[in-house]
C-alpha cells in the first residue's frame, strides 16, 4: 500500500470517529450513526491527518445545523 492511501484511510477513520463523537455530544445536531459516520469521514478526508477528527466533528455539526434549519422551514 502506498503512503498516500494509508494516510487517506487514517483521515477517513479519524473523521468518522470525530463525527460520531460530535453527534453523541451535540444531540440536537445528531444525524444518526450512519449520517455522523459519513459526514465525519468526508470532513476527515478534507481535514488532513492531524485534524481529521476535528474536521469530521465540524462537518457533522454543520450538516446537522443545515438539516435542522431545513426541517424547521418544512414545518412552517
Amino acid at each position: 500500500m502506498s503512503a498516500t492511501l494509508i494516510n487517506l484511510i487514517i483521515q477517513l477513520i479519524a473523521g468518522a470517529l470525530g463525527g460520531n463523537a460530535a453527534g453523541a455530544t451535540m444531540k440536537n445536531l445528531d444525524l444518526g450513526t450512519l449520517g455522523n459516520t459519513i459526514a465525519g469521514a468526508l470532513g476527515g478526508a478534507g481535514g488532513g491527518t492531524v485534524g481529521g477528527g476535528v474536521a469530521g466533528a465540524i462537518v457533522t455539526g454543520i450538516v446537522g445545523l443545515i438539516k435542522n434549519s431545513m426541517a424547521g422551514q418544512a414545518a412552517r
